[in-house]
C-alpha cells in the first residue's frame, strides 16, 4: 500500500515554515520602525512591509495547492527569502 501525501498536514507544515521564517524579519523590522518613529520619519513602508509579512500564511497558492511541489511554488522568496526546502 503506497503511503501518501498528507495534504492537509503539509499544508499547516508550510504554514509554520512560514510562521518561523518570518519571526526574525518582523523582529528586525519592529526595531527600524521605532527608529524611524522616533526620526520623525515615515512609518508606513515598514508597516506595510509587516503586514505583507503576517498575510504570508493566508496566500490562496497555499489554500489552491494540490500537491508538494505546489506548496513549495507557494513559499514567497521576495518576501520571506530562501525556501527551506
Amino acid at each position: 500500500m503506497p503511503i501518501g501525501l498528507n495534504l492537509a498536514k503539509a499544508k499547516e507544515i508550510h504554514k509554520d515554515n512560514i510562521r518561523a521564517t518570518r519571526q526574525p524579519l518582523l523582529e528586525k523590522l519592529d526595531v527600524e520602525f521605532v527608529r524611524t518613529l522616533e526620526q520623525g520619519k515615515d512609518t508606513a513602508p515598514i508597516a506595510e512591509q509587516k503586514q505583507a509579512l503576517r498575510d504570508a500564511t493566508a496566500a490562496p497558492e497555499i489554500a489552491a495547492a494540490s500537491s508538494a511541489d505546489d506548496l513549495k511554488a507557494a513559499w514567497d522568496a521576495d518576501l520571506l527569502g530562501p525556501a527551506p526546502y
